[in-house]
């Protein structure tokens, strides 16, 4: 494990179990472009800088856009692109060798929504799907043809769903690792499009 300085911020998401289930599965050889969406504290986007030399991080959430720049800097890691919007909407025209989106999967009530951006990091609606969906309906046409997809969710948001999804749209993709908590498994999918 990469021994990187965190700084972390009450508004973005601390890395956590399914940061690391990412960062240390990356699909990435040198000289791919890489697309990481949702970079919260930009931990994973540090490791992929560890293994190419073009990375660009989107984030809704501008506190996270914020701080992954100061984690960068304070990391010493220069030429990260960060680009603030939600999910593609920032890289619209382009496309990338590997796509990685660690989920906002959690089941969300109305209730259980909070009045803040670090939200974004959690809140998959009500069945856990509300971006995940979003996302899988336009990564498609970001991705270059040979390249990978790498996401995180929960067992509790539909991993069949997900890989049926996928299937769907032409990718083959499988359950590449996942890690037993409490009441849930955290995956990491991958998806290859042919």
């Amino acid at each position: 494990m990469a021994n990187f300085i965190i700084n972390t911020d009450e508004n973005v998401y601390i890395p956590a179990e399914d940061s690391y289930l990412l960062a240390d599965n990356l699909q990435i050889n040198e000289g791919q472009s890489v697309l990481e969406i949702g970079t919260g504290s930009g931990i994973v986007a540090m490791y992929a800088s560890r293994l190419t030399d073009s990375v660009t991080v989107t984030d809704i959430n501008f506190d996270a856009c914020r701080l992954a720049e100061e984690n960068f800097r304070a990391n010493g890691i220069e030429g990260i692109e960060i680009l603030f919007g939600n999910l593609f909407e920032p890289v619209k025209n382009r496309k990338f060798d590997v796509i990685l989106f660690n989920t906002p999967y959690l089941p969300t009530e109305e209730d259980e929504v909070l009045d803040n951006t670090i939200n974004y990091a959690f809140d998959g609606g009500l069945n856990g799907r509300k971006v995940i969906d979003l996302f899988l309906n336009e990564v498609g046409n970001h991705l270059n043809d040979g390249g990978i997809v790498q996401l995180i969710q929960s067992s509790l948001s539909g991993n069949e769903e997900t890989l049926e999804k996928l299937d769907s749209l032409g990718f083959i993709a499988e359950i590449a690792a996942s890690e037993h908590f409490f009441f849930e498994d955290i995956t990491l999918i991958n998806a290859y499009k042919i």
